[in-house]
């Protein structure tokens, strides 16, 4: 009976301290706070420029209220975005170069051509580095009408040499997102490249339509004339340069992190906790004015940031991050 009571005891302090945790996440409707964080940003973003894009990343079930097929539409929503990016559509959800199983394929397809029909371009990202595969992904891509990109690495370092032209090369102008036919998706060069300038000449040296590009480079910003600069195909034909942020996980290596948030002695009232899949990302209340003001808030915000050094538009990660909180 003593070993039942200590069982029962440990057990009981156990959801105490389970329950103590999730009080520290506050109760909200998190998908309709990410619903609303992207709406604030792009009214924010174009009312400074109206033709500045706003793509977001995965979270496609944002597109109707409920999240659920044949549901409400999310118009305010749909209405502000441009794009919506989606990865392992066809290959990488569960494993790199392996294709995605088909009921998680079927999901996204369905809120995907959803947001196609009601004037969102798709940006769909497979993750995948055999030939077989880099042209079926293309293929798949394709018939549906949406612009994709095969990347290689999972961590998007590098330019891929798969073939001897982009896919779907054109010498098309492109001044808006729906004249896009490929896209090129690299937010991480240092690991291949091995300095801003070195970076930059690769990139010009490339006919990719749209470019999904980090805002600096070993924590040093390119420059407006290096943003301009980037907007040129190699065959002499405008491109459109888009900006990655993102507004669901902060990351230790941006310029507003501060060393002692870390061991969360003091830090923020947003930061919540490192996600172990990806150090030096951090999960974040996105829905907290005090977050809000780091992306888009201010004058010294992030988003403020990419209008002011010219770029197109900005690629929104960690939509789906109120997953995260409802499966605590």
């Amino acid at each position: 009976m003593r070993r039942i009571t200590v069982i029962t005891n440990f057990t009981v302090l156990c959801l105490i301290l389970v329950a103590c945790r999730k009080k520290d996440v506050p109760q909200v409707d998190y998908a309709t706070e990410m619903r609303n964080f992207v709406i604030e940003i792009s009214q924010t973003a174009k009312a400074i420029d109206p033709d500045f894009l706003i793509i977001p990343q995965n979270g496609v079930p944002l597109a109707t209220i409920s999240r659920e097929r044949d549901g409400v539409l999310a118009e305010e929503y749909l209405a502000a975005i441009d794009g919506q990016g989606q990865e392992d559509l066809f290959y990488g959800y569960d494993k790199d170069d392996k294709a995605t199983p088909a009921d998680a394929n079927g999901h996204f397809l369905y809120y995907l051509d959803l947001m196609e029909a009601n004037g969102v371009a798709v940006l769909a990202t497979d993750y995948c580095s055999t030939q077989e595969n880099i042209l079926d992904s293309y293929a798949k891509n394709e018939a549906k009408n949406y612009i994709s990109f095969a990347a290689t690495e999972r961590n998007l370092t590098n330019i891929p040499d798969y073939t001897v032209n982009v896919h779907n090369e054109n010498e098309e102008e492109i001044e808006n997102l729906s004249q896009a036919k490929n896209f090129l998706y690299l937010i991480n060069p240092t690991e291949e490249f091995s300095d801003k300038q070195t970076f930059i000449n690769a990139i010009k040296e490339t006919n990719y339509d749209l470019l999904i590009l980090d805002r600096d480079f070993n924590d040093e910003n390119y420059t407006a004339l290096e943003i301009e600069s980037l907007k040129w195909k190699k065959n002499g034909a405008r491109r459109l340069v888009v900006c990655y942020m993102s507004i669901g996980e902060a990351e230790d290596y941006r310029s507003y992190w501060q060393k002692e948030w870390e061991k969360f002695k003091t830090s923020p009232d947003w930061l919540y906790r490192e996600n172990k899949k990806w150090r030096g990302n951090y999960k974040v209340f996105y829905w907290m004015e005090s977050w809000k003001n780091f992306i888009y808030g201010n004058a010294d915000s992030y988003l403020n940031s990419l209008l002011d050094l010219g770029y197109d538009g900005t690629y929104l990660d960690i939509i789906d991050a109120y997953e995260y909180y409802e499966e605590l």
